[in-house]
């Protein structure tokens, strides 16, 4: 029977039925505000920053993100390869655990006693480098500030190192125009080296006033002039400044931060900042043969904690390249420290060129040590006038 055109349609409300979805409209926008007034009202350590979703973002391979987007597009997901897993379980309980399966140290670091200081990050890898040969930073005793020198030997070969080291180059075809591009200094300014300290085998204790890493720095500084770049090599003893100003080992990076800006401070000139190291670590891990004659290895070093950590990374990175096209082997790769067991910025926040380099070990002579120093500045050359030329900076060349 059809409805006729008088028919009329009863419609019964239910008034309790529209209370609780008044209540339940009104209770959502209470929890909405409540939850947006709690984001904004928290301390900006506590809100969730740019670097807190990268960090998360961390968890996830690329494959995974792609096959997160592409879930919904069946037609698209048939050429992902079907034997990559995907678990949500997985990503989840790395994520609210910080343990990830693959790295054992993310667990062994939380239950030894001092492993977390070998939680450093392995940015581009050398030949043969893992997280079992990392650089390691020597901590004397407190005493070893205040004490002598140890008795050296040796000594002599250090000027022959260097005469036999010291390539002859012609008169560069561009330069800086005698302004300083390139400003080396040391934070440890006593690391020394074994086989010029008479009775020292700890590699803790090999520190010297006068025998030590300044001395590699000051060659890199005479090999990048011989290719037209202005350096300067800033022996200031920072060793001597901690205990002049009471301060500890461990405020190093305090203090050669202070000569850094001062120098920053005295010449706008300076683009590039090397703090120069030597590692710790014994021989076989800090040498390398190459074209039969032993090289002191290099590792780039860079800070994590620094928030622009990305841009020094760039440029040690395309540095090791360098070198690994050019000496196969001689670096060790780019490595990034931070967290509580390191410093995390090594000074490097006060410029996006600035990196640390770790220059052989313990066990190194300096003739090897010169022979890296010659090879990084053929590469850095290489690299500096390319971004020169890019960058469109007018340079000189010799005839003028």
């Amino acid at each position: 029977m059809k409805p006729s055109k008088h028919s009329s349609y009863v419609f019964i409300l239910n008034i309790s039925s529209i209370f609780r979805l008044f209540a339940v409209f009104v209770l959502s926008l209470l929890l909405v505000f409540i939850l947006i007034g709690t984001l904004t009202s928290l301390k900006p350590g506590y809100r969730v920053a740019s670097s807190t979703v990268n960090e998360a973002a961390k968890h996830f391979s690329s494959k995974q993100l792609y096959r997160m987007f592409l879930s919904d597009s069946q037609l698209l997901a048939l050429n992902m390869p079907k034997t990559e897993s995907f678990s949500i379980s997985k990503i989840a309980f790395e994520m609210m655990t910080n343990v990830r399966f693959q790295d054992p140290r993310s667990l062994l670091g939380r239950e030894l006693p001092g492993f977390d200081i070998f939680d450093s990050k392995i940015l581009v890898a050398g030949e043969g480098s893992n997280y079992t040969n990392l650089p390691i930073e020597s901590v004397p005793p407190d005493n070893s500030l205040k004490s002598s020198d140890p008795k050296t030997q040796n000594t002599d070969q250090i000027n022959k190192a260097k005469d036999n080291n010291q390539d002859k180059h012609n008169k560069p075809s561009q330069t800086t125009k005698g302004k300083k591009r390139v400003y080396i200094y040391f934070t440890h300014t006593h690391e020394s080296y074994l086989p010029y300290l008479k009775g020292v085998t700890d590699p803790n204790l090999a520190q010297h006033s006068k025998i030590n890493v300044t001395k590699v720095g000051e060659k890199l500084k005479e090999d990048l002039e011989d290719r037209g770049i202005g350096a300067e090599a800033d022996t200031t003893d920072v060793q001597k400044l901690l205990v002049k100003n009471g301060m500890t080992y461990s405020q190093s990076y305090q203090e050669s931060r202070e000569v850094v800006l001062s120098a920053m401070k005295a010449d706008h000139d300076f683009q590039y900042f090397i703090d120069i190291h030597r590692d710790s670590r014994r021989r076989k891990d800090t040498t390398v043969t190459i074209n039969g004659k032993p090289y002191a290895k290099i590792a780039f070093i860079i800070g994590g904690d620094n928030p622009n950590w990305e841009q020094n990374a760039k440029v040690a990175e395309d540095l090791h390249a360098r070198l690994k096209k050019k000496y196969k082997d001689l670096s060790r790769g780019v490595i990034m420290k931070k967290g509580a067991s390191t410093n995390g910025k090594f000074n490097q926040d006060l410029s996006n060129h600035s990196f640390l380099i770790e220059v052989g070990g313990v066990d190194n002579t300096f003739e090897e040590m010169y022979r890296t120093m010659d090879a990084l500045a053929d590469v850095f050359a290489d690299y500096y006038w390319q971004a020169e030329k890019v960058n469109g900076n007018k340079t000189t060349t010799a005839a003028e």
